[in-house]
């Protein structure tokens, strides 16, 4: 059972997870049920690109790291998967191969579905079909979302903005400070932002010195939701 080989607080990241607590009791308690554990290290591959796919992943803790590379050879970051979030459904309805390399950032635990488990889940709960759907149709909004800030808001309102994401999904309130627990590296943001390490260098400084944020090692602090907001919503 899967309860057993989890922590107290894996349990409570996949218990309390925005999409998982919306579905029944009945579903919930099934999903778990054919859960398998799997902890894995930092850079460790969860899935490749072109695989097919054979496994539907919740993560209980660390992140995941979805991305690609481009014809030129440059890592490309589309997103970090929080704890508390699923992935890897679509591959499994389409059965296409898998779309992005899938990485382990920092050491992550992961509960595992197999395929076959998936599908059965599908056959025996109607209700999950309606809520994948409502799940993916939120990403696909994410996307576009993202999509049209790369073709109209300058670096500095992307920046700011994910940094506002990160802080919503990952921070932790120290009066009023918000610290993003998610380890990243400068060159790890610019991968999500598709601008080089040295452009967004030169922003989170006008961000530190206007006391939006102060810059740590490998990680960031919010010291004002309201300064990076105002940079969000710049428009040029």
């Amino acid at each position: 059972m899967y309860s057993s080989a989890l922590t107290p607080p894996e349990r409570q990241h996949i218990e309390t997870g925005s999409w998982f607590s919306k579905l029944s009791a009945p579903l919930r308690t099934d999903i778990l049920s054919r859960a398998s554990v799997r902890r894995i290290a930092d850079g460790e591959l969860v899935t490749a690109r072109g695989n097919v796919a054979a496994e539907w992943c919740g993560v209980a803790n660390g992140a995941v790291r979805i991305s690609s590379v481009s014809l030129s050879g440059r890592q490309i970051s589309l997103t970090y998967v929080e704890p508390g979030v699923w992935f890897g459904d679509i591959a499994l309805f389409d059965g296409l191969p898998r779309t992005h390399d899938a990485t382990a950032h920092g050491d992550t635990t992961l509960l595992i579905v197999r395929r076959a488990d998936f599908h059965d889940l599908l056959a025996r709960h109607v209700e999950l079909y309606d809520a994948l759907l409502r799940l993916n149709c939120r990403r696909l909004r994410l996307m576009f979302d993202a999509f049209e800030d790369l073709n109209t808001k300058p670096l500095a309102s992307r920046l700011a903005k994910q940094i506002l994401l990160l802080a919503r999904s990952y921070g932790s309130r120290s009066g009023d400070e918000i610290r993003i627990g998610l380890a990243l590296a400068q060159e790890d943001l610019a991968q999500l932002l598709g601008a080089s390490r040295q452009r967004v260098n030169q922003e989170l400084k006008g961000f530190e010195r206007d006391g939006a944020v102060r810059i740590e090692p490998t990680r960031l602090v919010v010291l004002s939701r309201e300064k990076l907001m105002a940079i969000a919503e710049h428009q040029t």
